[in-house]
């Protein structure tokens, strides 16, 4: 009797460990609902990750032509599978339901063929010892085993205990912008956040993520805010073509949302060289901006704009680096990938030219210095207001669609808008003296909308604004333009949304 008592306490501590063991797989970020069971960390903070290629070195990919027995996986269901189920119980033969076997640890047996003939895969669960199989659909399993359909609902563990070893503790570098953070413990539900690139986080925790995606990396910023993202290593039984993983899913591959803050990812010789430079844009061009969460964005940003080249991380398998960019008069930070290598692209008749820093880019202050603050907080808005000049006007809103020459020197600038004309009217020296916004119809024309009058409004600097990002604005100043015009000195309330540049 004492035996037997003493067996079954084994057995259950066994069954304990065992079950511990699956459950510490699943984590959490920080204010899921329920607090996680953490697992040791193996690696100390100081151990250096090593190699040209982490990923390829460290995470081999298995058909199932080389599954070996002991290989572990764990049943991550996802909706198809809750319908059509992938286990049978070796015992009965009778199908099991692919929701009950949810988040168990499933260990390889080799295959072998059934009583009725057909290929099987067979598995042991770990949490209660009981065989189970995946009968293959049809073929035979060395027919089978070279295809990337694999085993469904199963996510390969050998990844998740090799990257916990080899990164957990260790600080990576962001190279996406959208991340998730969980909702609940209990659940896989979770919320999208938005989160700065090339930004040092540190892997907080490793587990399992999706079959397809099968790593689940969480790492915190320097605020300790916790984010994660379900990426592929091996891809071993993820079920994707290498093909697959483009577009929307190469954030799930590794180096689509981190990379290693390693000797090979800091600034080299070849670019020391810029750190810290003072650069301004020649031409007009996208950038995103760096403020956290949902400042992050595209915007346009316009020539002649100045900036200090504050970090320069080369981005891996790729000939471009991202750089931050600090511009020198508001502190804003920006983010730009640019290659310094100027090379053809097929079907681009401008080569690389709009990410190309040489083309982009030219060092010193270049000529914004020369403008008033004033006029430089118009340009970046979009607006053209009176007294500025023609590079000025060109730098705010861009060409003219045509030009007309009036008496005594003067001259105008004609735009074409969705609803209406904007003529901006130069006197001789170049200054902008005023504008017009005419609605258009099927009867005007540039050259008949020229010869209307325009009011000079010398007396009240950029009284006569204009913002080139709101057509809706132009189409309102027309309307109020005779009212507007009476009360001296008043500004027109166009809005100051980003600019649109060139």
């Amino acid at each position: 009797m004492k035996k037997l008592i003493v067996l079954a306490g084994m057995a259950f501590a066994a069954s304990t460990a065992m079950a511990q063991s699956a459950d510490s797989y699943i984590v959490k970020t920080k204010g899921a609902k329920k607090t996680e069971a953490k697992t040791v960390n193996t690696m100390s903070d100081t151990e250096e990750v090593t190699g040209t290629d982490f990923v390829s070195q460290n995470f081999r990919y298995y058909s199932l032509c080389d599954w070996k027995d002991g290989m572990k996986f764990m049943v991550i269901p996802e909706k198809y599978d809750l319908i059509v189920n992938t286990f049978h119980d070796a015992g009965t033969g009778k199908e099991v339901a692919s929701g009950k076997l949810r988040h168990k640890i499933m260990i390889y047996n080799n295959h072998s063929i059934g009583a009725n003939g057909r290929e099987r895969m067979n598995f042991t669960c770990q949490d209660d010892n009981k065989k189970y199989y995946f009968e293959l659909p049809n073929g035979s399993f060395d027919d089978y085993c070279f295809s990337r359909l694999g085993v469904p609902t199963l996510a390969y563990l050998g990844d998740v205990d090799i990257a916990r070893e080899k990164l957990k503790g260790h600080t990576l570098l962001t190279r996406a912008t959208d991340y998730r953070v969980d909702v609940d413990y209990d659940s896989d539900n979770y919320e999208d956040v938005k989160v700065e690139k090339n930004m040092e986080v540190k892997v907080v925790d490793i587990g399992v993520g999706t079959r397809s995606f099968p790593v689940k990396i969480i790492v915190a910023d320097k605020k300790g805010n916790e984010f994660y993202q379900n990426v592929a290593l091996s891809k071993t039984n993820c079920g994707m073509r290498d093909d697959e993983f483009d577009v929307d899913n190469a954030k799930f591959l590794f180096y689509g949302s981190f990379d290693l803050v390693t000797g090979e990812i800091k600034v080299s010789s070849n670019y020391a060289q810029y750190m810290g430079k003072t650069i301004y844009t020649k031409y007009a061009t996208s950038m995103t901006t760096k403020g956290g969460g949902k400042d992050n964005r595209v915007v346009k940003v316009p020539k002649l704009m100045e900036f200090r080249i504050d970090g320069m991380a080369p981005v891996r398998n790729t000939n471009y680096v991202t750089l931050t960019l600090t511009e020198t008069e508001t502190g804003r930070t920006y983010s730009k990938d640019v290659t310094f290598t100027n090379e053809n692209v097929t079907g681009d008749i401008d080569g690389q030219k709009e990410d190309y820093f040489g083309y982009l880019f030219g060092f010193g202050e270049g000529r914004m210095r020369s403008t008033s603050a004033a006029t430089r907080t118009m340009i970046r808005e979009g607006r053209v207001g009176v007294g500025m000049t023609e590079e000025e006007v060109e730098m705010a809103i861009g060409e003219p669609d045509s030009k007309a020459e009036l008496p005594d020197g003067r001259y105008q600038w004609i735009y074409k808008r969705t609803k209406s004309w904007l003529v901006i009217e130069f006197n001789k020296s170049g200054k902008v003296v005023g504008y017009k916004t005419p609605r258009r119809d099927a009867t005007s024309s540039a050259a008949s909308i020229s010869k209307q009058k325009v009011e000079e409004e010398r007396e009240a600097p950029f009284a006569g604004a204009y913002n080139a990002n709101s057509r809706a604005a132009a189409t309102r100043a027309a309307e109020t333009r005779a009212s507007s015009a009476r009360t001296a000195g008043a500004r027109s309330s166009y809005s100051t949304s980003g600019s649109t540049g060139r």
